[in-house]
């Protein structure tokens, strides 16, 4: 299975669909939904079903990410900070 880079792409880019993590990742849709699955029952990553529109027609899809995970702070001066 694919579950680690699944992970790692998650990790790095945040919240995403399961169609946009199979574009970003290089592997087939229900590879990635069979692999969100598992990651899933694992409580590696928490899900949603989500309904999209495109074009006035509704697209069925995973939306994910990893769960428990907090990215580091970007750096730079904070709005609202004073020094």
């Amino acid at each position: 299975m694919h579950t680690e880079s699944i992970l790692t792409h998650l990790k790095k880019h945040g919240q995403l669909l399961d169609a946009e993590i199979a574009k970003g990742t290089g592997i087939g849709l229900q590879e990635v939904r069979d692999s969100l699955q598992q990651l899933s029952a694992q409580r590696a990553i928490s899900t949603c079903s989500m309904t999209t529109f495109k074009d006035g027609k509704p697209v069925e899809g995973i939306f994910c990410r990893v769960a428990g995970y907090i990215p580091s702070a970007a750096p730079g001066r904070k709005p609202g900070v004073k020094s």
